[in-house]
């Protein structure tokens, strides 16, 4: 499964300039860990972040215009940064597998002369030295939608290969049409990773409701068809299932069972079993926190999990004492293995931090011209040897060692 190395936005809303992992050509630092997490105060751009990801990944699936005016933006003056006139920029440094060379895809985004916003260029490149010298391969570079993109993976005879394309709408993205194309194995490739990135908008309300029953592979973003997720495991992966109800008896006391019942007017009703009462409770009867985690777990256990998942504050809801152990099952997923999907989250809660390690943490601030920067809590040599002798690093952060020095 693909993994990001490195991700970098510019010019959006308070992320003037930042970047988190490596890029290329290969810099400085270490490429992201599987699990990465995001902390910071109020205001400095963590939510900002999280929609970064998320407006990437509505470019491709409704086209930059619509994802610039979906509600939570307003429009593309809203989102780019005060004061500067240039495009918004987003680069991408990933892998499609372990040992794999790592590509890189770039996309800016400006507005025309009406005042609507399109696609200025979009380069998606591999380094590694070519029959004609270059240093990289041009899988695809396009500027205001006219460019040139190479088919197949061989790349001798580079420039004879290389195919003049011309896009009839520069509000689309060059992967959104040519990663539809067979010729395009790497593009192709990219558009499937992109269109798998999971943004989890879940709110316990969602997944109060009653859905429409029928079996459903995967949990949506909003949660709202966890009772179909049930029916589907239930029904497809009992085994995984049960591990899964053994896992959630552990971490919430009284949890005994939990299972889906399809009402009179077909609707899914999730019901939980616990042992102090005779009579089950619903979804509708549930705690937050309590909905929340199994969320969470049926997410991770899924049999074909999303590649990127972001959750934004996991830990709302939660009994503090839940916040290391949800750490420690995102991490037992996000391994960096094969099929495992990479899980980046926000939190302010130390709780959280304190099971993770300087590698996995980056610290967002606001400077005094109210842009953001963002570095690992690894940069700190102190941390790094406080960590080391055994002191949690969420107490760190709660005690001030991570603030700039």
């Amino acid at each position: 499964m693909a993994l990001i190395e490195g991700f970098r936005v510019q010019n959006y809303r308070s992320l003037r300039d930042v970047t988190l992992g490596r890029l290329l050509p290969a810099g400085e630092g270490d490429p992201l860990s599987p699990l990465t997490a995001v902390i910071g105060k109020n205001g400095s751009g963590k939510s900002t972040l999280f929609d970064a990801f998320g407006f990437l990944a509505d470019c491709l699936t409704i086209g930059v215009e619509a994802a610039c005016d979906k509600e939570q933006r307003g429009g593309f003056e809203r989102m780019r940064s005060q004061g500067v006139q240039e495009p918004i920029r987003f680069e991408v440094c990933y892998r499609e597998a372990a040992g794999a060379r790592p590509i890189s895809y770039n996309l800016a985004i400006d507005i025309d002369s009406t005042g609507r916003p399109f696609v200025e260029s979009e380069v998606f490149w591999q380094p590694g030295l070519a029959e004609d010298g270059k240093e990289y391969l041009p899988l695809m570079r396009l500027i205001r939608g006219e460019g040139v993109v190479l088919p197949g993976f061989n790349p001798s005879g580079l420039e004879a290969r290389l195919l003049t394309v011309q896009l009839t709408d520069t509000r689309q993205l060059g992967v959104a049409t040519l990663g539809a194309l067979r010729d395009h194995p790497h593009i192709a490739r990219f558009r499937a990773f992109l269109k798998g990135w999971y943004l989890s908008y879940f709110t316990p309300d969602a997944a109060r409701g009653l859905p429409v029953a029928g079996p459903q592979r995967h949990l949506n973003m909003r949660g709202d068809n966890i009772g179909n997720v049930v029916q589907f495991m239930e029904r497809d992966n009992k085994a995984r299932f049960q591990s899964v109800l053994r896992r959630i008896a552990n971490r919430i006391p009284g949890i005994e069972k939990i299972a889906s019942v399809v009402t009179e007017d077909n609707r899914v009703l999730l019901r939980f079993n616990d042992r102090g009462f005779v009579d089950p409770f619903f979804a509708q009867q549930m705690s937050d926190g309590t909905l929340k985690l199994f969320a969470y777990m049926l997410l991770l256990e899924d049999p074909e999990p999303p590649p990127l998942i972001c959750i934004e504050e996991p830990e709302n809801g939660l009994y503090p004492k839940l916040l290391e152990t949800l750490a420690q099952e995102f991490r037992a997923h996000a391994t960096g293995a094969e099929n495992a999907p990479q899980i980046i989250v926000t939190t302010h809660q130390p709780y959280f931090v304190d099971a993770l390690s300087p590698e996995e943490v980056w610290i967002l601030e606001k400077g005094a011209d109210g842009f953001s920067t963002i570095r690992r809590a690894s940069d700190s040599e102190l941390v790094r040897n406080m960590v080391a002798e055994g002191l949690p690093l969420g107490g760190l952060w709660f005690s001030d060692y991570l603030d700039p020095r």
